[in-house]
C-alpha cells in the first residue's frame, strides 16, 4: 500500500506545473525602472518626460520614476548611467545639450559607446530672438546689422558650449558675421538682460521662447528648422537666407550601453505605442513639440551626426569650455 501510494504520489508531482521562473530579459521588467534627466525639475525636457512615464507605467505594470539629476550641463546624469548595471532598469532621457556637450568637452563617458539608444521622441526648433527695439526685423537685416557693425553687437545664451552658443556661432560662420558672445548660466538670467535691453539677439528653443514672445517682451524674426513652424507661421526659417542652416533640439529615451537588444527593442515599441495616443500627441504638440519617434538605429544615426555637426562648429569657431 506504501508502495503504492508512493507512486501516486510521484506521478501527481510529474502532472503538477513548475512554478514560471522569471526571464529578466523576456519578462521585463520584473522591478520599477528609473529614467534619468540631466536637468532640473520644470523644464521643456522634463515636461516631456514626465507625459510619457505614466503612460509607460500603465502599459507595463512596473512603475517608471522620473529621477532629476541636474549638474554640469547634464553629465551628471549621463555619468550616472553610462555607469549603471546595463539591465534595463536605469534610463536616460536626453535633450540637445547632450550632442553640444559632448561635441564641446571631453566627457566622463563616451557618447555613443556607453549608451543604447531606444528612440527619439520629439524634435522642436530653435527661434532667432532679438529685443524689441532692434531695428532687425528678419535674418537678412540682422545680418546687414551685424555686418555694419562688427563685432559691436551681443547675444546671450545658458552656458558656453550649449546648443544655444553654438547655434550663434554656426549662424555666424554661415553668415559671415561676428558678434559678442555673453554666456550666462540659465535663460532666465539672460532673457531678463535681453528685455532689459542688454543683449541684442539670442537662439532660444520654440518651446521656451514661446510664453515671452506672446507677451510682447522679446521678438522673434525667424524659426531655425527648415520648414516653418505650426505654431508660429509667419516666421521665416533661416535657411532661406543661408542655404543648409538647421538647428533643432530634441529629446530621447536611452539606456547603459551593453543593455540587452530585445529589452531595447521592447522599450521602442511600447514609447511608440505611448506616443501614438492621442492625449500624449496633444499635451506634446501644445508644448510646441514635433513628435519623431523611430527606430533604435535612427537615433543612433540622428545623435551620431548631431555630434558631427557641433564638432565642425566648434573647431572652425574655436571654441573652448574651461
Amino acid at each position: 500500500m506504501k508502495r503504492f501510494l508512493a507512486a501516486c504520489s510521484a506521478v501527481a508531482s510529474l502532472s503538477v506545473p513548475r512554478a514560471h521562473a522569471a526571464d529578466p530579459v523576456k519578462d521585463y521588467p520584473l522591478r520599477p525602472v528609473r529614467i534619468v534627466s540631466g536637468f532640473a525639475a520644470g523644464g521643456s525636457s522634463d515636461f516631456l518626460v514626465r507625459v510619457l512615464a505614466p503612460k509607460l507605467t500603465e502599459r507595463l505594470g512596473q512603475t517608471f520614476i522620473i529621477e532629476n539629476r541636474p549638474g554640469a550641463g547634464g553629465a551628471i546624469g549621463a555619468n550616472l548611467v553610462a555607469k549603471a548595471t546595463p539591465d534595463g532598469y536605469t534610463l536616460i532621457f536626453i535633450s540637445g545639450a547632450f550632442t553640444a556637450q559632448a561635441a564641446s568637452v571631453k566627457t566622463p563617458y563616451d557618447p555613443l559607446k556607453d549608451f543604447e539608444w531606444i528612440t527619439t521622441i520629439a524634435t522642436y526648433p530653435f527661434v532667432v530672438t532679438v529685443r524689441n527695439d532692434t531695428a532687425a526685423r528678419n535674418t537678412a537685416e540682422l545680418i546687414a546689422l551685424a555686418k555694419k557693425s562688427p563685432g559691436k553687437l551681443n547675444y546671450g545664451s545658458v552656458g558656453i558650449g550649449s546648443v544655444f552658443h553654438l547655434a550663434a556661432e554656426l549662424f555666424n560662420s554661415m553668415a559671415g558675421t561676428e558678434s559678442v558672445h555673453v554666456p550666462y548660466k540659465g535663460s532666465t538670467d539672460a532673457l531678463t538682460d535681453m528685455i532689459g535691453g542688454r543683449l541684442d539677439y539670442m537662439f532660444m528653443t520654440l518651446t521656451g521662447a514661446s510664453p515671452h514672445i506672446r507677451s510682447g517682451r522679446i521678438r522673434a524674426i525667424a524659426i531655425c528648422s527648415k520648414e516653418r513652424s505650426p505654431q508660429m507661421p509667419e516666421l521665416q526659417p533661416v535657411s532661406q537666407i543661408l542655404p543648409g542652416y538647421e538647428v533643432t533640439s530634441f529629446a530621447g529615451m536611452g539606456a547603459t550601453g551593453g543593455t540587452p537588444k530585445p529589452i531595447i527593442q521592447k522599450l521602442n515599441r511600447e514609447l511608440r505605442a505611448v506616443m501614438a495616443g492621442n492625449e500624449v500627441v496633444r499635451q506634446m504638440t501644445d508644448a510646441g513639440a514635433d513628435m519623431r519617434p523611430g527606430s533604435p538605429e535612427e537615433m543612433i544615426r540622428y545623435v551620431t551626426d548631431e555630434i558631427a555637426k557641433w564638432r565642425r562648429v566648434v573647431k572652425e569657431r574655436r571654441i573652448e569650455v574651461k
